[in-house]
């Protein structure tokens, strides 16, 4: 059986779906549960206090990487998503957080990947 994801907001005091249509795919997964099914589940709350600063210096190291490597920027961006843990595989389709929901701590995370690719690849950023 394949994962499901889904984001919540909270509103008046309560959870609701932050796509109000996914609450229909959220019903479907549910139902179609075999009963005794054990699931698990990882909440965190979604800042977005990234600076533009930090998005900026990301995108130019990118760009400086995918140069180097002579991969495109968008390849290059999806690899750096993929090791800095930014990723999950979902009903077989990959989803990444987008850098401009991260955190300060995120894309310091992200600055950090992309300084150790960097390293792996012989360029000095």
């Amino acid at each position: 059986m394949s994962g499901y994801f889904n984001k919540l907001i909270k509103k008046n005091g309560k959870l609701e779906h932050f796509i109000p249509s996914n609450k229909k795919l959220y019903d479907n997964y549910i139902n179609s549960l075999p009963e005794g099914t054990t699931l698990e589940f990882f909440i965190d709350i979604q800042e977005s206090n990234g600076t533009l600063a930090q998005l900026a210096k990301i995108h130019a190291m990118i760009k400086e990487l995918s140069n180097h490597t002579g991969y495109t920027f968008e390849e290059m961006k999806l690899y750096v998503k993929k090791e800095a843990g930014m990723c999950y595989t979902s009903s077989n389709n990959l989803i990444c957080k987008s850098f401009g929901e991260c955190s300060k701590d995120d894309l310091s995370l992200v600055i950090q990947t992309i300084q150790e690719i960097a390293l792996k690849v012989n360029y000095q950023l």
